[in-house]
């Protein structure tokens, strides 16, 4: 079993990645529209925000602020290999609800890591496990 990182930089990631999806969602409708109340425009963030995060984890191991957190997510049995795509997509739906990730075990997996079968490990870790 894999022990789990941190809620501080879990936490820094979610944040980093919400700025930038954020900007993202700015870019394509515009300032104007997206702090317009009752706009449709900023109600897109959190779609794009599991859209984005599931993509880059399942390609990349991590969504771009855990990237930049040095944080990836990793199958929690410890035997490195792409993750399901439709695992992937679920754990982030389960993220966007709050909740999952609230209730978690004394290893720090949350019900979303759990559905998954998912830990989030830092790069160091990444690197015991593969053996560099």
């Amino acid at each position: 079993m894999i022990e789990n990182v941190s809620w501080g930089r879990r936490v820094l990631a979610l944040l980093v990645d919400w700025l930038l999806c954020t900007l993202v969602v700015i870019a394509v409708f515009g300032l104007e529209d997206y702090t317009e109340p009752g706009s449709v425009a900023s109600f897109l963030v959190l779609p794009v925000y599991v859209v984005e995060s599931a993509l880059l984890t399942w390609l990349a191991g991590g969504s771009i602020g855990k990237l930049l957190t040095g944080l990836c997510v990793v199958p929690s049995d410890g035997r490195l290999r792409r993750l399901n795509p439709v695992k992937v997509l679920g754990r982030q739906v389960l993220i966007a609800l709050v909740i999952p990730p609230l209730v978690f075990r004394s290893d720090g997996r949350g019900l979303h890591d759990l559905f998954a079968g998912t830990s989030t490990v830092t790069f160091g870790r990444l690197r015991e496990l593969t053996g560099q």
